[in-house]
């Protein structure tokens, strides 16, 4: 229910409700949406301080994000909207200035089909670019019409607390709420986390400032088929621009520069923003004919990690959590990830079903590592662009971050081999990017081959010495799935998808050869057509991570064939723009 009214049900009153949520945006809605689909015997109420739609920056999002649009029900209402489908994205980055784009499907692949399209096909795995305004008051409200309670322009003045419990919340209007949880959803400003006293990590050496403003009639940089672009990020000597159009005649360009440096050009934000927009040669010539609104927004966007997730009746999802810099678009597909996660586990709270310490510790563990992962694999991203002198002795630092004891060199061969592959149990990738992707990405950045450990060997072990056995969660249906996995110091060997597979295929056979033809037959019966060569490649990449992490060992017998992977330059989704060029998917 939303009450349209400045200040809805203001009677003084208490709330009486089982889960109270701080904040409407897109982890409050999407916690509040799936609590209220797969239990609809529970009262929600979420209390947002403004009146929807409002402005808020973090429009690109990634193909993650379109399952749990589905999931919730409200995909068909987010396509109506009819904002750009994100093909990938443009960039100027690494140690030239020629543009490549990185790409969720080859060109010459995506069709054009007539919008509104169902969640099906080619938009499995394509992403949005959306009008945070509109986007966010869809989800909102679709959260209220599966049957939460929604107060809009409705803040929280004060949080009572005994200890590390939660015991009401006080509304500005003065009213009381009562729940048996409380959530805090209110992005930076952490309404929540700050009153528990939780404090913050920074575990990065980048503090940026972001300036963005909305043009009108900007032009697009590239129109691919049916509403179909690429965003634009586009670096500069100091900072970088991104570029994304938000509809038909609407778009988001925005300025992100190390606040020193800002600090260093003695101007106000309209001013350097203005600067470095329209002296950028690519954009000045898309935004010739558009029109700014005028007002600059600002905002600080360093990267930080909560020490804790939750308390005693209490979790904190989304940015409230933690932020990684924008340069990966990974903010809304954290927070929805995250969010979704959050429901499933309240619900299982809520049901008593599981050991309550079980569901928080693993909750907190996954989101504070995702988010610790984001950060590295961005700073990996600054520093490829030269925003560090030692790229090396960075790289060493990130490997430090991740638990890892290594020289510098031997942390640049650890991330050229796909260091940041671990975004969600039984899957290896990151932020949409799988191992292949991970590996071509540093490959580019270092000017280093990324080999594969894969190609060495021919004989492969499943190796458990020194592992412990432990449960993780799994989050499917609307319940929490207890899973088998093995944990040797920071890595985790989940015995569920492509990992289940592989483990139970090494009790059969340790040769490579005879492994990789199970593998085919397996997926070929397993998926459609369509999906196979993926299906296979991530089943490889499984492989190959398993060996990076000493998950299998692996020697070479002369007699037995290799298998003989590689990492291209120039590959399917990862390669040199040719915007203006035949494809070479369709080109004879």
């Amino acid at each position: 229910m939303v009450d349209p009214s400045p200040n809805p049900g203001a009677t003084g009153a208490d709330i009486q409700c089982d889960v109270a949520i701080i904040g409407g945006g897109p982890g409050g809605s999407t916690t509040a949406g799936l609590l209220r689909k797969y239990g609809p015997e529970f009262s929600v109420h979420v209390f947002e301080r403004e009146r929807m739609p409002r402005e808020h920056v973090g429009e690109s999002q990634l193909p993650p994000i379109g399952r749990i649009l589905e999931e919730l029900g409200c995909w068909d209402k987010i396509e109506a909207a009819n904002f750009p489908i994100k093909i990938g994205a443009t960039y100027r980055w690494g140690k030239t200035p020629e543009l490549w784009d990185f790409e969720f499907l080859p060109l010459h692949e995506f069709k054009d089909e007539p919008r509104p399209a169902k969640y099906a096909g080619q938009r499995l795995k394509t992403a949005l670019q959306v009008d945070r305004a509109v986007y966010d008051q869809i989800l909102l409200h679709h959260a209220a019409e599966l049957g939460a309670t929604v107060h809009e322009e409705t803040p929280v003045a004060t949080i009572e607390r005994q200890g590390d419990r939660i015991t009401g919340l006080v509304l500005k209007d003065g009213r009381r709420v009562r729940a048996r949880w409380y959530i805090d959803a209110s992005g930076h400003a952490g309404i929540l986390r700050r009153t528990m006293g939780v404090q913050v990590e920074e575990p990065t050496a980048l503090q940026n400032v972001a300036f963005w403003d909305y043009w009108e009639n900007a032009k697009w940089a590239v129109e691919i088929g049916v509403g179909g672009t690429r965003v634009q990020v586009l670096s500069q000597k100091h900072g970088w621009i991104w570029f994304i159009p938000l509809g038909p005649t609407r778009t988001s360009i925005g300025f992100v520069v190390p606040r020193e440096h800002f600090k260093s050009m003695g101007v106000s934000p309209k001013e350097a923003y203005e600067q470095v927009v329209r002296g950028d040669e690519r954009v000045a010539s898309l935004i010739a004919g558009g029109t700014p609104t005028g007002n600059v927004l600002t905002t600080k966007d360093w990267s930080f990690v909560s020490d804790r997730a939750y308390g005693e009746n209490w979790f904190l999802v989304g940015e409230a959590i933690g932020f990684a810099d924008p340069i990966l678009a990974a903010g809304l597909t954290l927070t929805h990830t995250g969010a979704r996660e959050l429901a499933y586990t309240l619900l299982a709270l809520l049901r008593r079903q599981h050991n309550e310490r079980w569901l928080k510790s693993n909750y907190e563990e996954l989101q504070t590592q995702r988010v610790r992962q984001h950060i590295r694999f961005a700073d990996f991203w600054y520093a490829a662009n030269g925003q560090f002198t030692d790229l090396a002795q960075h790289c060493k630092k990130i490997a430090d971050d991740a638990g890892l004891n290594l020289t510098s060199q031997e942390a640049w061969r650890w991330l050229a081999q796909g260091g940041f592959t671990h975004d969600a149990v039984g899957q290896l990738g990151i932020g949409g990017c799988d191992l292949s992707s991970v590996k071509q990405v540093t490959q580019r950045f270092t000017g280093m081959r990324a080999n594969w450990h894969l190609n060495d060997v021919n004989v492969l072990k499943l190796n458990l010495s020194g592992a412990t056995p432990k449960n993780l969660p799994v989050y499917e249906n609307g319940t929490i799935r207890s899973v088998k996995c093995y944990q040797r110091g920071h890595h985790q060997l989940p015995l569920t998808g492509t990992f289940e597979t592989i483990v139970d295929l090494l009790g059969k056979t340790s040769d490579v050869g005879t492994l990789y033809r199970s593998l085919q037959a397996g997926v070929a019966a397993a998926f459609p057509p369509s999906e196979v060569e993926v299906a296979l490649q991530h089943h490889i990449q499984a492989l190959e991570g398993m060996m990076s992490e000493g998950w299998l060992t692996g020697s070479y017998d002369p007699s037995r064939p290799k298998l003989a992977l590689n990492t291209p330059e120039e590959g399917r989704l990862i390669h040199k723009n040719r915007d203006g060029l035949p494809d070479p998917g369709t080109a004879g």
